[in-house]
């Protein structure tokens, strides 16, 4: 009984990524977007300067000051867009970020019981490994699967 339920744990684990990758998908797929407000107001600003490749001297203040000088572009640009246009991209954002700390939680506890499953069977570390690549290539999969035969089957190409 001890050897069913380690592995109904992990595929259960395992479903418990599956799903919310999935549902994130299927979730920002439907969210409204102006993207042709997005991308006007990308352009109407101009490009952040390079900064002088003599700051690599010291990588730690190159870094910085290139994380600055991007922040400061995406303020720009946000700033450009519509106010309707930075609720839906603020949304979007929300959803996305929500649904990355569910797959993310999920996926510890898929990782906990592929682990409890190897070390019950007492397999070498590579299948633990190999397992996790592939049920992660799975959930992956599933969804882009999904998702093309929706577009198939409501006609969208």
């Amino acid at each position: 009984m001890h050897t069913i339920i380690l592995w109904v744990g992990f595929l259960g684990g395992w479903l418990l990524v599956a799903g919310p990758v999935f549902q994130a998908a299927v979730e920002l797929r439907d969210e409204e977007i102006d993207r042709e407000s997005m991308a006007a107001a990308h352009e109407s600003v101009p490009e952040p300067r390079r900064i002088s490749p003599w700051w690599w001297l010291l990588p730690p203040v190159a870094y910085l000051r290139i994380r600055r000088d991007q922040r400061e572009y995406r303020r720009v640009i946000f700033d450009a867009m519509p106010l309707a246009t930075r609720r839906q991209f603020a949304s979007f954002v929300d959803k996305a970020t929500g649904w990355m700390f569910v797959a993310g939680g999920a996926a510890l506890i898929a990782l906990k019981e592929t682990w409890e499953l190897v070390e019950h069977y007492e397999w070498p570390l590579w299948v633990w490994i190999v397992l996790v690549l592939v049920m992660a290539a799975l959930a992956v999969v599933n969804t882009a699967v999904r998702m093309a035969r929706t577009r198939e089957l409501v006609g969208e190409s």
